[in-house]
C-alpha cells in the first residue's frame, strides 16, 4: 500500500512539473474594429525652415467631413499638421491636432501622432510606411464618451483629389 501512494505521489509530482516546464500558450494578437473614415482638407504646407530637430513643416487643415458606423460630421478648419522631416533618412514625425464636430453638434480634440518612412527593401525597391495613432478627447457624457477610452490606429486611405487626405481609423481591440 505505501508503496503505491508513493508512486502515486511521485507520478503526481512529475506531471505536475512537466505541466509547470510547459510553455504558457501565447494568447492571440489584438483585433481591430473600423471606426471611421476621415476626407480632411488643407491649405499648401509652409516651412518653418532647418530647426535643431530637423525640418519643420505646417500643413493647415481648411475643414474636410468624416463618416463611421458609430459617427458622421464635419473637420473643422484651425488645425494643423505639424511635420518634422528628417531628409536624410527619409523620415517624417507627424502630430497633426485639429478638432470634428459629429453631425449631432458634439466636439471632439483629436492629436494624431504618427511616422512616415520612405526608403527601399533588398531589392531596391520603394517602400513606404505610414501609420499614425489618433487620440479623442470627446465629452465623457456624449454618445461618443467611448472614444476616451480606447487606443486607435490609422492609415492612409485611397488617394483623394485635390488637397484633401483620406484617413482609416481602427479601434484596438
Amino acid at each position: 500500500m505505501m508503496k503505491r501512494l508513493f508512486f502515486a505521489c511521485v507520478a503526481a509530482l512529475l506531471c505536475g512539473m512537466a505541466s509547470f516546464a510547459q510553455e504558457p500558450a501565447v494568447p492571440e494578437g489584438p483585433g481591430l474594429e473600423f471606426v471611421v473614415e476621415l476626407h480632411v482638407t488643407c491649405d499648401p504646407a509652409f516651412t518653418v525652415g532647418d530647426t535643431a530637430h530637423g525640418r519643420r513643416i505646417v500643413i493647415p487643415i481648411t475643414g474636410g467631413t468624416f463618416e463611421g458606423p458609430k459617427m458622421k460630421g464635419v473637420v473643422l478648419a484651425g488645425g494643423a499638421d505639424y511635420q518634422l522631416q528628417d531628409q536624410e533618412h527619409g523620415r517624417t514625425e507627424l502630430e497633426a491636432i485639429y478638432c470634428i464636430r459629429t453631425d449631432d453638434g458634439v466636439s471632439i480634440h483629436v492629436r494624431n501622432w504618427g511616422l512616415s518612412v520612405m526608403g527601399r527593401d533588398e531589392s531596391g525597391r520603394t517602400q513606404f510606411y505610414f501609420r499614425t495613432a489618433p487620440k479623442f478627447e470627446a465629452p465623457r457624457d456624449s454618445p461618443y464618451g467611448w472614444l476616451n477610452d480606447a487606443i486607435f490606429v490609422c492609415a492612409p486611405g485611397p488617394n483623394a483629389p485635390g488637397d484633401t487626405v483620406c484617413l482609416r481609423v481602427w479601434k484596438v481591440l
